[in-house]
């Protein structure tokens, strides 16, 4: 089998151009809907099998939500070098509107559907009507995190330090 001889123009990858504006916006969307979606399915699972009313299970929820938000936002900062107060300080800064954003639409739906709230853990209703709060949710956070990247906020501060050792951004 015949194959042409590498150029080195062709490993040449310092022509790559950064992402686009929408593609790191909704990067930051997905990132912070996953740590979101983790506390937020966390909380209503705890809630509701331990028959919660609806005001405790989205308190819960919510903690969770942000909880498990700022924690997948400070791992890769934690390994990168920076302090725990670093870190800490970067993740309040990246996510603190865009899950407060999430939470606010995901929960608003979850009350809005009739009997969501109420239905147990083996039902399709809860876990159909959690699953579309959350895309709406996320969808609802996108223009958030666009505006923050676009002005060097949000994530876009936080993602000058992922790949970094001893919490230098590039």
């Amino acid at each position: 089998m015949y194959l042409p001889p590498i150029h080195e123009a062709s490993m040449d990858h310092s022509h790559h151009t950064a992402p686009s504006l929408n593609r790191t916006a909704w990067s930051a969307t997905v990132h912070c809907l996953t740590g979101c979606a983790i506390g937020e399915v966390a909380g209503m699972i705890i809630g509701t099998a331990l028959g919660w009313g609806n005001s405790a299970t989205i308190a819960l929820s919510v903690v969770l939500a942000f909880i498990s938000g700022y924690a997948m936002t400070m791992r890769p900062l934690l390994l990168s070098g920076l302090t725990f107060g670093k870190a800490a300080t970067l993740a309040f800064a990246a996510d603190t509107a865009s899950v407060t954003i999430m939470e606010i639409v995901d929960n608003a739906i979850m009350l809005a559907i009739p009997g969501a709230m109420g239905a147990g853990l083996a039902e399709w209703l809860f876990w159909a009507s959690l699953a579309l709060a959350l895309v709406i949710a996320g969808i609802a956070a996108f223009p958030v995190n666009r505006w923050l990247i676009a002005r060097g906020r949000g994530h876009a501060v936080v993602h000058a330090y992922h790949g970094h050792s001893h919490g230098t951004p590039h």
